[in-house]
């Protein structure tokens, strides 16, 4: 008994998406082996780097409000 065209189609669109998949599988693998290891630690670093930027802008003309390496005690108007 021959089989219809529906299966043939059918056949093909699953054999069309397996290899989708398997492609999609190889560029995630490509990228993991592309991307650099340091990668993580250099972004930590940037950050910490942005973030400490943007403290000395906040500390910019609020001479009230303790420093770095100062200590906060209510009523001392030295702060230290």
């Amino acid at each position: 008994m021959p089989r219809g065209r529906s299966t043939f189609t059918k056949r093909q669109k699953e054999q069309t998406r397996q290899q989708k998949q398997r492609d999609k599988a190889e560029r995630r693998v490509q990228r993991k082996q592309d991307k650099p290891e340091g990668a993580v630690v250099d972004e930590m670093q940037e950050l910490r780097e942005l973030a400490e930027a943007q403290a000395a802008l906040f500390r910019i003309g609020s001479e009230d409000e303790p420093g770095p390496g100062e200590t906060f005690i209510p009523g001392s108007k030295t702060g230290r």
